[in-house]
Order: structure tokens, then sequence, then C-alpha cells
């Protein structure tokens, strides 16, 4: 069994900032503890706008704090997000994230990330080896 506090992760190697400053990801499961899955509490900043295309990976996301919305760049529609949302990049959906206030999002991506990635200048999460 694994068990892990938030408070525990804060300010170690699995509390990750984009160099962008937009958003915090604290990874409370990577790929080195084999769930299949990596699981993260990532917070996406008040003002900010994050590129994000999970060309590599598949996301689900439950936003359970903030406001914001994303705009899927492919065809332009506009979704809400709210304390409530759930949505899943099941087509590797190429996006905007926008931040009205800070949104606090649980993500779970397949495969698992290490740990270490960051969004490129596409939006893409690389794939990396342990």
């Amino acid at each position: 069994m694994i068990v892990r506090q938030l408070d525990d992760i804060i300010g170690t190697d699995r509390d990750v900032r984009a160099e962008t400053g937009t958003w915090a990801s604290r990874r409370l499961l990577l790929r080195k503890d084999n769930m299949g899955f990596s699981f993260h509490d990532t917070t996406i900043f008040a003002g900010t706008t994050t590129l994000i295309w999970y060309r590599n990976h598949l996301e689900a996301v439950y936003c359970v704090g903030g406001e914001g919305q994303l705009e899927v760049l492919e065809t332009g529609e506009i979704i809400p997000i709210k304390d409530g949302t759930m949505y899943a990049l099941s087509n590797h959906e190429k996006h905007h994230l926008t931040a009205f206030s800070d949104l606090r999002m649980i993500c779970v991506f397949n495969p698992p990330l290490t740990g270490r990635e960051d969004h490129d200048a596409d939006g893409v999460y690389p794939l990396l080896e342990d």
C-alpha cells in the first residue's frame, strides 16, 4: 500500500513547477510507483493561460476548486471549468487552459509520468525514462 500526504510532497522533487510559472503539480504517484498511471494535485495559477497538447499521454482531470476555461484549439469550443467539472483528453486534444482564479485540478496520466515532465513549446510532455 502507498500512502502519501500532500504536505509531505510540497518542497520535494515531486513538487514540480512549470518553467513558465503557470502551474505547480504535486505528483503523488509516478511511474516508479508501479500503479500503471500517475496521479497529481495541480494548481493552475489565476490569470494564466497554458498551452497543452498531450500527444504522448492520455489525461483525465477533475476540478476541485476555482474557475477557468478550456479552449479546444482544433474546434474553437470553449468549455467552462469549475469545481465538480471532469474532462478527459481522450483524443489528445490540443488546448489552452485559462485560470480565472486558481484552479485546483486532480489529474491522472497514462502512461504514467516520471515526475520531471514540463510542457515544451508545443505544450507536449515528452516520454521520459526513469
